[in-house]
């Protein structure tokens, strides 16, 4: 049981603990989006060659237009965690401190990283902060003016961005200029809801830019992700739509959970965090009808869910809520 509070998905060791649950699992662990991209036809990948410079530098033109920034700024990763534990490498300025509650990754990019909380950032003067916006797992928002007040303070700023992609005004990419001391990551796999494919970014000024290439070599990801991230990216009629029908769903779950009398904080539409006096306990009632969600060690009142992706999936829930 303590593994299924280290990280969602984990759908295999969920069937371990609860052998009798129905199938097939419904997961609500992760705040990855249930209704993936896809497209008619979908890319053709040729994975008898490397990917060629060319194509990896359309992949971060393509990428660099959707978040607002330029290419140059753009390198792409095999996931942006991937990418967040090779700080340690680009010799940012001590002490590192980052927000918490929030990513295990954020505490290990540095030893004795120091933990501060939210409300306490704007104090901050010199070295490096490193935060998710929104935040992982609370929801927490932070409007991108502040972050960029912070940095032009004389701090290194850090933003994880990795649920960014449904609400692009919450993103500090567009704002920062080439010389603000600011990287920030955003991910591929959970808006687009194509995690396997690995691939995420980094948009940094060019000098860590240029530091995080050296580093990552001549091929950084597979041809799949390069194929598949093209195509999304360009597909802006696929990325309109999915941010309205992401923020519509979580709407509709919200009226849900407050029907079953649950309350609900945070805003990233992703997900939602339920606040209640019996977390595991409602962890242990979905889970046994096959619903897997995610409660947290740190936080005994607290249980996340993903928005579910269909008519059926909403359902399904509301059936196991009811039936407490």
């Amino acid at each position: 049981m303590q593994a299924l509070r280290v990280h969602g998905g984990r759908i295999d060791l969920a069937a371990i603990h609860y052998p009798n649950a129905p199938r097939p699992w419904l997961d609500l662990s992760t705040g990855i989006n249930p209704c993936a991209w896809t497209a008619d036809p979908m890319p053709e990948v040729d994975v008898h060659s490397l990917p060629s410079p060319d194509a990896l530098s359309t992949l971060e033109a393509a990428a660099a237009k959707v978040f607002g920034t330029t290419p140059d700024r753009v390198v792409a990763l095999p996931g942006s965690e991937l990418g967040l534990r090779m700080l340690r490498g680009l010799h940012l300025p001590a002490p590192i401190r980052y927000v918490a509650p929030s990513y295990a990754t954020h505490a290990s990019v540095r030893e004795n990283a120091l933990p501060v909380v939210r409300a306490s950032i704007d104090a901050i003067d010199g070295g490096t902060l490193i935060l998710a916006n929104p935040n992982n797992p609370d929801g927490c928002l932070d409007a991108p003016e502040r972050l960029l007040t912070i940095a032009r303070g004389g701090t290194w700023l850090v933003v994880d961005e990795a649920f960014a992609d449904v609400a692009p005004a919450s993103s500090v990419i567009p704002l920062v200029g080439p010389d603000d001391p600011v990287i920030a990551f955003r991910s591929f796999g959970k808006f687009f809801g194509l995690p396997g494919i690995r691939l995420g970014f980094m948009i940094a000024p060019s000098s860590q830019a240029a530091a995080m290439r050296d580093r990552l070599g001549s091929w950084p990801i597979s041809a799949h992700a390069v194929a598949y991230g093209i195509a999304a990216y360009r597909d802006t009629g696929w990325i309109g739509t999915a941010r309205k029908s992401i923020i519509d769903r979580a709407a509709r779950l919200d009226a849900m959970l407050s029907r079953h009398g649950l309350q609900v904080r945070g805003d990233c539409a992703l997900f939602r965090l339920v606040e209640t006096g019996d977390a595991y306990g409602l962890f242990d009632r979905l889970a046994r009808t096959g619903i897997l969600t995610r409660t947290f060690d740190y936080a005994s009142r607290w249980l996340r869910m993903g928005v579910p992706g269909s008519d059926a999936a909403f359902e399904r829930l509301d059936q196991a809520l009811g039936h407490g």
